[in-house]
């Protein structure tokens, strides 16, 4: 029998192990309670700095074939391009760019540093020093194929891999990329006449700016180029200044504004054999727009559209290469505006086209046969086909991203050719992205939504998963407090269920009062809601402080078809502040809303509707910053202002009201504007004169321009910018001032 002293130590030892053990266990959760209540530092948000909480997804390049996706590897031992068996998963190196560097190195190249492959990946296209550089691979040989102080713009290799066309001083050029023999294609470039080069309006609002200007395509038999010309020479020019040095300078553009001429444009295929130009028989002196050529399959045709100067009348030609002559095969016209097809599928063997139309309101699947005689619709409803993903004409199949079973959401779809079968192949609630194989055995599919920061899949052909490929959620992500976010609709008088999100703050307290944030770019036909993760942190930044970050679409988002968005035509400013001003009583309805402190923030055309906002929404909006803004539709670009606004002369009464300088007068609140003073897009004219308007009207407002900056402010001088506009916000809406950790 143990003493009794004995037994007291033995209990004084259990009771003081088990207080040890519950401390720690306190202490791990206090730890744990704490690894989840880390807050993004400003580095981390706006100067994409570390840790990082986010990783990126594996880097895939499309399909090899039907069985094997393509991915770069880069590693310690490995940098190359892998196909990789969708099935088991085993990789075959395509590209190795290791073996293949000793080879480049008295050339001065390295592998890595290509600028385009051949289609079977025997050939490497470089460019260095202006100069273009192609290596085959089964030659083991490096061909300088340029030899000139001039710069080669766009170099793209032709379909069979043989050659390489370019524009250079903006004629069009095409070269041999085994003999290097170089063929100039056109001959009359000037500093107003380009080929294969296209004008400034038409690279911004008709082409693109993905294109980089590039305003030309092969032909599927790499025997020929089509291209536009353009001719420069009735565009009014204007002048953007250079301050820098004693005198400054002046930069001239070509830039037509509404009610301006336009450029002269002319479609032209460049026969590459016989070094001829056709070109297509039209009248080039008609008031129109010219663009979007696509080849058919068996390049023995070529559609390309026209446009009317009212951009209510879309018609699609088809042209003989050989001759020039053309027919019309399809026609489109609307009450308000029609947009460029950007997506025509021409069929095989004559056997049709496949159109993503508006034609009954919303964007749906068409196909038709080679005369423009509709054959089918394919799809229906109230929801919209965002992109044609894949056409399988094996198995006459459509592969499609919509909108359809939610309408902040994208996923993929297939139909038939016969408009039967309709199916949803992915599942989880999110927006998608798809790539699928050539002929639909298999697809990697890119998803995310509010509360998921991004996962990559493999699927078969029925959407079942295969397995996992990538996760974006870094290993601290859980670490970090981030705000709540939600989905929700906010009705208008008229019947529309505006989408809307909020990111409510980290620690929200319904009895408080915290200052709103709209963040919105709102352009017509744009959508700001979707039920997607934004890599770009801001909102959750903003929200860690104690203000909610708030976006809304209106009616002319693309949610609400034609219905919605031909509310906007000729009326760019009304509808757009009308709803959001709906939302704003919607919040201000809210007890934890402060009203007193309700801010709007965008660039471009998000910058316009803050300034429309706090100058037309004044008794709505308090706050605002507004960078490299529209402030009158007067001062923009012709193609993009009179698709919504008709031209000046019909429409005075919509110009005048669309202006933010029109409602100057209503300005109440404090409105920071910020434009880099060589904008090219947008110009800083639209600054200087809403500015005029405030400084006439003795209004309060802050100013802040950047020197040298185009459309948007970069880097270095974009962590200023950043720093000021976290500032804005602290000072009006905190009371306080940023303080960067």
């Amino acid at each position: 029998m143990l003493s009794s002293f004995k037994l007291k130590c033995i209990a004084l030892l259990k009771y003081s192990t088990s207080f040890l053990f519950l401390l720690m266990f306190l202490l791990l959760q206090n730890t744990s309670l704490l690894a989840q209540d880390k807050q993004l530092s400003f580095n981390q948000v706006y100067m994409f700095g570390e840790p990082r909480i986010l990783k990126p997804l594996p880097p895939l390049q499309g399909w090899f074939d039907d069985d094997n996706y393509l991915m770069q590897k880069r590693d310690a031992t490995t940098s190359a391009i892998v196909k990789v068996n969708a099935k088991t998963g085993e990789e075959t190196i395509v590209l190795d760019y290791n073996k293949i560097n000793p080879n480049l190195d008295e050339a001065e190249l390295t592998a890595e540093e290509n600028i385009g492959t051949t289609k079977d990946y025997t050939g490497l296209l470089f460019y260095k020093d202006n100069d273009l550089y192609f290596y085959s691979i089964p030659q083991n040989k490096v061909t300088r194929l340029t030899e000139n102080k001039d710069e080669e713009v766009n170099p793209i290799i032709s379909p069979d891999g043989k050659k390489v066309a370019f524009t250079r001083n903006k004629d069009l050029y095409v070269v041999n990329v085994e003999t290097a023999k170089e063929t100039r294609l056109t001959n009359d470039a000037s500093d107003v006449v380009y080929n294969g080069y296209a004008s400034w309006v038409y690279m911004e609002e008709i082409i693109g700016r993905s294109l980089n200007y590039r305003a030309f395509w092969w032909a599927p038999n790499s025997e020929m180029i089509s291209f536009l010309r353009f001719d420069d020479s009735p565009v009014p020019q204007f002048s953007l200044c250079i301050a820098d040095g004693i005198h400054g300078a002046l930069e001239w553009q070509r830039y037509p504004k509404p009610g301006d001429p336009n450029p002269i444009v002319k479609m032209g295929i460049a026969h590459i054999n016989s070094n001829k130009v056709v070109w297509i028989e039209e009248d080039e002196n008609a008031d129109q727009y010219t663009a979007w050529p696509f080849w058919s399959p068996d390049s023995k045709q070529m559609f390309y559209q026209v446009l009317n100067r009212k951009q209510n009348d879309l018609q699609i030609l088809s042209a003989n290469p050989e001759t020039g002559k053309n027919k019309l095969i399809y026609q489109q016209k609307s009450n308000t505006w029609v947009e460029f097809f950007e997506d025509i599928h021409i069929l095989k063997n004559n056997n049709g086209f496949i159109l993503r139309s508006e034609l009954d309101g919303w964007r749906q699947l068409y196909i038709y046969d080679m005369n423009g005689k509709l054959i089918k619709q394919l799809t229906k409803g109230d929801w919209n086909v965002s992109e044609i993903v894949l056409v399988d004409e094996t198995n006459k199949k459509i592969y499609f991203e919509a909108n359809k079973s939610n309408m902040l959401e994208t996923q993929l779809y297939v139909v038939n050719f016969d408009g039967d079968d309709l199916i949803q192949l992915t599942k989880a609630a999110g927006t998608h992205n798809a790539v699928i194989s050539p002929k639909g055995k298999y697809f990697y599919d890119t998803y995310s939504n509010i509360n998921l920061p991004g996962k990559m899949e493999l699927c078969d052909g029925n959407g079942n998963l295969i397995r996992m490929l990538g996760d974006r959620k870094a290993k601290i992500f859980d670490e970090y407090k981030l705000g709540k976010v939600e989905l929700f609709y906010i009705k208008t008088d008229d019947g529309f269920d505006l989408p809307a999100m909020w990111v409510l703050p980290p620690n929200f307290d319904k009895n408080k009062k915290y200052p709103v944030l709209f963040s919105i770019y709102g352009g017509p036909g744009f959508i700001d809601v979707k039920n997607s993760f934004s890599a770009y942190l801001d909102r959750f930044f903003i929200s860690q402080n104690d203000i909610i970050y708030f976006v809304v679409d209106h009616r002319g988002a693309d949610y609400f078809g034609r219905k919605g968005k031909d509310y906007l035509y000729r009326n760019l400013g009304k509808w757009e502040i009308k709803d959001y001003s709906t939302a704003v009583n919607w919040l201000k309805a809210k007890s934890f809303v402060d009203s007193t402190k309700i801010g709007i923030t965008g660039g471009s055309y998000g910058g316009y509707l803050s300034c429309m906002a706090l100058t037309l929404g004044a008794d709505y909006f308090n706050y605002g910053i507004a960078e490299y803004s529209v402030t009158d539709w007067r001062l923009y670009d012709d193609v993009y202002t009179e698709r919504y606004m008709d031209l000046p002369d019909d429409n005075p009464e919509g110009y005048k009201y669309g202006s933010a300088i029109t409602h100057a007068d209503n300005y109440k609140g404090m409105l920071r504007i910020t434009h880099g003073t060589l904008d090219d897009n947008v110009h800083f004219q639209n600054t200087v004169q809403l500015v005029d308007k405030f400084t006439t009207l003795d209004k309060d407002f802050e100013l802040m321009i950047y020197p040298n900056e185009r459309h948007g402010v970069r880097f270095p001088k974009w962590k200023h910018a950043q720093r000021e506009y976290v500032n804005f916000w602290f000072r009006y809406f905190l009371g306080k001032n940023f303080v960067k950790r």
